[in-house]
């Protein structure tokens, strides 16, 4: 059966703004280690009275629509969610993005690009525990929002285009400084 799911959280953002929420535990059926329970302050008893994961995840599949997803080190996150909506078949219809690979390229100087140390590095506030889904995605949108500021300043462009955020992740760190200045590749 493989690993499941046991929270999920999102925001939806606005022109710079957290519009809605979604955050939910999901009963995936077994019990998880000790290990989870301490990284995630999540216990076997609260997911013992959550709903279970496809009624969640139907929940969710509705929430987000075909809406662009960023996540933070997206490929962990993007794994556990492709299999959730296979159990449902509900396929996700909209693009990925993950502001890791992004922070990686544009804060190459950071100590290390954990969350939370780019949180701290950047100088956002943060008042909450990190490895709690909605935590996590608030403070993924906060870390977003300073980098899309970051890249207009560095493109001298009013609006960062999705498809160039997923440009840039993919761009060789040595090469992240031409790419700003092709303003061709920012379609």
């Amino acid at each position: 059966m493989g690993d499941r799911a046991i929270e999920i959280g999102a925001v939806r953002l606005e022109k710079g703004q957290v519009v809605e929420r979604f955050q939910a535990l999901m009963n995936p059926g077994k019990r998880i280690n000790s290990f989870i329970e301490n990284y995630t302050g999540i216990t076997n008893q609260m997911l013992s009275k959550a709903a279970p994961c496809d009624e969640v995840m139907e929940q969710f599949a509705s929430f987000m629509g075909n809406s662009n997803l960023l996540a933070h080190n997206a490929s962990f996150d993007k794994r556990f969610l492709d299999a959730e909506l296979r159990r449902i078949a509900r396929p996700y219809t909209g693009t990925f993005a993950c502001s890791l690979l992004v922070a990686r390229r544009l804060y190459q100087q950071a100590p290390n690009h954990k969350l939370g140390s780019l949180i701290a590095y950047k100088n956002i506030l943060s008042p909450g525990d990190f490895h709690r889904a909605l935590f996590d995605s608030e403070m993924t949108a906060k870390l977003w929002m300073v980098m899309l500021q970051d890249i207009t300043l560095a493109t001298q462009q009013i609006d960062v285009p999705f498809a160039f955020i997923q440009k840039l992740s993919k761009t060789p760190k040595n090469a992240v400084g031409s790419l700003f200045t092709k303003r061709t590749n920012f379609v």
